[in-house]
């Protein structure tokens, strides 16, 4: 599955579980009888499923004849109007999963138009379809390269998910980190990712800690990105902020799981290695693969404690005037 608003991680689901009948009119019926959360749950878990089995075709054309029989129906109150609006959103989706980018920029277009017409609204239902199609609407534009845009809609996105999570951290606090995620890959700038993290850092703090399996997970694959980036400017000598964005995730990490495991050991190391690199930084790099060497042995992590001998063996091989026994070798 691609990175939409359709991944489990994204949003924690509702407790009720239900299943959706297969003629429109009936499937009308039963999201109608449903709270709007509820109700966006099932389309999404619906189209996970078809994504899942191979079907995401049909669920599109299952979801096409819904929004058809929804259309001539959404003014006629409040609840039909959002559910208009979700099916619609979660279409967009399953068009991005289905390669179909066009489309899914029509249907997503098509979206904010039914938002735009009730502009002044501020409650969850609306927030929160605003904020997943602008996260959906910013995968589009980043796949067509259109990055400025993609950019423009995440933030967006992110500064909507961030209200939602402070009232609903276990809902929508995975979809918050979900967007930091999304950031580390569209930004383009290393500067605004760093500015942008930072700057969502203080906000997540208070739901990173919370024991939910769906912020968890998105917190985990925040981590990994970020971990991406610090390697990306290891290879390009940019060791100083290497070091900053391996700290970055190891704070992460650490917020969801305090004790030392082999990601916290793999990504310790990393920033040793680099650390390394910087004369500044030296000692105190020597210092904490050392105390890894001792972790690593807790661990029985033998390929991780192999890695930590071969970068203190190599640090010691930097040491040496290589230039100066050359010129020694071969005086002028």
């Amino acid at each position: 599955m691609k990175s939409t608003s359709l991944e489990a991680v994204f949003a924690s689901p509702s407790a009720t579980s239900v299943t959706l009948p297969g003629a429109p009119e009936a499937m009308a019926d039963t999201l109608t009888g449903l709270p709007f959360n509820e109700a966006l749950d099932a389309l999404r878990t619906e189209a996970a499923a078809a994504i899942a089995s191979a079907q995401t075709l049909n669920a599109i054309a299952k979801l096409t004849a819904l929004d058809e029989l929804l259309t001539p129906r959404a003014d006629d109150s409040q609840q039909l109007f959002d559910l208009h609006t979700a099916v619609k959103h979660v279409l967009t989706a399953l068009y991005i999963e289905a390669d179909d980018f066009d489309t899914a920029m029509t249907t997503a277009a098509s979206t904010l138009s039914l938002l735009a017409a009730t502009p002044r609204r501020k409650d969850e239902p609306f927030m929160a379809m605003l904020a997943a199609q602008l996260y959906d609407l910013a995968f589009i534009h980043n796949e067509r390269k259109e990055f400025r845009q993609a950019e423009r809609n995440l933030e967006k996105s992110m500064r909507l998910l961030e209200r939602l999570a402070r009232t609903s951290p276990a809902r929508y606090g995975s979809a918050h980190i979900m967007a930091l995620n999304a950031a580390t890959v569209v930004y383009r700038s290393r500067e605004q990712q760093t500015r942008l993290l930072e700057q969502y850092q203080a906000s997540t703090n208070t739901y990173l800690q919370m024991v939910n399996a769906g912020v968890g997970d998105a917190t985990v694959r925040l981590v990994d990105s970020i971990a991406t980036e610090g390697e990306t400017l290891a290879r390009m000598g940019r060791y100083r902020e290497a070091v900053q964005y391996y700290v970055r995730a190891l704070k992460y990490l650490t917020r969801i799981d305090e004790s030392m495991s082999l990601r916290q050991l793999n990504l310790s190391i990393a920033l040793g290695d680099v650390m390394l690199h910087l004369e500044p930084m030296r000692e105190k790099a020597i210092h904490l693969l050392n105390t890894l060497l001792h972790k690593a042995t807790r661990l029985k992590a033998e390929t991780e404690h192999r890695r930590i001998v071969d970068i203190l063996a190599s640090s010691r091989s930097r040491d040496l005037d290589i230039l100066g026994f050359w010129h020694k070798i071969f005086p002028k």
